[in-house]
């Protein structure tokens, strides 16, 4: 018998340990380690943070339907992992001991790496987590009472863009409902060379598509910018040359404004040589695996991709949900294969595929494989892109409440889009 143990139970750590628990053998057991109970929908926070959504809409107690699946379910935060001794040490003294364990933390939101940054103790405002986009929408009720201008952007080495984009036309479509549209202007301020980079040097036209959004919708931007402070109603930014030179420094002034933070892994599992890089983000090979703990995988932000190539400013690269979910299906497949004594052969697609919703349209691309040259390399915009986000917010809901481990979505989505069938596992 064989324990296995996910820790982390978000995105990519509850549909890991659903697709997991059809993998293994019957005598084999799972325990999920997360440090909240609640499972919440992520990509629908730039909707909690305008009052589109509540916390109720987006929520799901994961206790009853690990429960349900057979899965012991333990919601205490990871306090250290002992990678040599296959124990992981909790912050109410207590410890669990594995004979297999898969990282799906998640990462730590790094806004004490700029003065000022963030919603607790800072200026700005997130939405990368719901208690995050809860506070920013009590932030903007104030805010709509009194209109000036408004920042959104992220800043250097954020690896997650496309949230920022469509909190900026979210924001800009419930100014324009509530009729003080006028009355706010907006810039978007960003670490990406230009704007549609993403963090992947572009897809399709995202470069075409996403400026002439903004300029449709009255929206200056400013590029190549490192965020150096950030005070009470003032944003001190720093434009970055070419050869990363500071060309011009200036001060943006804000009644608003919400700034994605770089990631970093967590503290439990970073500082681990061998395991995790200098960020602390955890290395894995083409299995998912680690190389000097063979007995432990990793799945989504967690996970350890280097960047694209040099930039004036650091660009991060994304882990969108499309590929998180194919990173899931092959570690759950090579587990499986790994408990009968077989070698891994299981890889993930590493696609990346995004809806990102603008409130009343949207624009979604899809890149195949992720990093250049690619196979598919394709964007488009539309009305039909609210409409999809919608419905995989309901799909996916629906998908955890229920404990479903089927990885058919991103085959549908890619049958929706019209492009060829996408298999969620590979053979290497």
């Amino acid at each position: 018998m064989a324990h296995i143990v996910v820790l982390g139970a978000g995105l990519g750590g509850s549909i890991m340990a659903y697709e997991l628990k059809d993998q293994i053998r019957p005598e084999d057991r799972i325990t999920v380690v997360t440090k909240d109970p609640l499972y919440h929908f992520v990509p629908s926070n730039p909707w909690i943070a305008v009052g589109w959504r509540k916390r109720d809409d987006i929520t799901i107690d994961l206790a009853q339907t690990m429960k349900r699946k057979g899965i012991d379910f333990k919601a205490v935060a990871a306090e250290k992992l002992h990678p040599e001794r296959n124990r992981l040490d909790l912050v109410d003294g207590t410890s669990i001991d594995y004979d297999y364990l898969v990282i799906a933390t998640g990462p730590e939101l790094a806004f004490d790496e700029i003065e000022g940054l963030g919603p607790h103790g800072g200026h700005t405002q997130s939405v990368c987590h719901i208690d995050h986009a809860e506070i920013a929408r009590g932030k903007f009720e104030e805010f709509c009472k009194n209109p000036k201008p408004i920042i959104v952007g992220a800043v250097q080495g954020a690896s997650c863009y496309g949230p920022a984009y469509e909190f900026t036309f979210i924001l800009d479509t419930e100014l324009r409902r509530r009729k003080i549209r006028d009355k706010v202007p907006m810039t978007f301020v960003t670490s990406e060379p230009y704007i549609g980079h993403l963090g992947l040097d572009g897809v399709g036209d995202t470069k075409g598509l996403l400026e002439g959004e903004m300029r449709d919708h009255h929206i200056k931007w400013m590029t190549s910018t490192r965020v150096k402070k950030v005070e009470d109603g003032k944003m001190v930014v720093e434009e970055i040359a070419d050869d990363g030179s500071v060309k011009a420094e200036k001060e943006l002034p804000f009644g608003f404004a919400m700034m994605l933070p770089a990631f970093r892994g967590i503290k439990a599992v970073a500082g681990i040589e061998g395991l995790s890089n200098p960020r602390g983000f955890t290395i894995v090979d083409e299995h998912q695996r680690n190389p000097k703990y063979p007995n432990i995988f990793a799945v989504g932000v967690c996970v350890a991709i280097p960047p694209m190539g040099p930039t004036p400013v650091p660009c991060g690269v994304p882990k969108t949900g499309f590929m998180i979910e194919s990173m899931v299906t092959a570690t759950a497949h090579n587990l499986g294969q790994v408990l009968r004594g077989k070698d891994p052969d299981n890889v993930g697609t590493w696609n990346a595929v995004c809806l990102a919703d603008f409130g009343d349209s949207g624009v979604a691309f899809v890149a195949q494989p992720q990093i250049p040259p690619r196979n598919v390399n394709w964007a488009s915009s539309g009305k039909w892109v609210h409409l999809a986000k919608i419905g995989f917010e309901k799909y996916f809901l629906r998908k955890v409440k229920k404990g479903t481990s089927e990885p058919y979505y991103e085959k549908a989505a890619m049958k929706m889009l019209g492009i060829d069938k996408l298999k969620a596992v590979q053979k290497g």
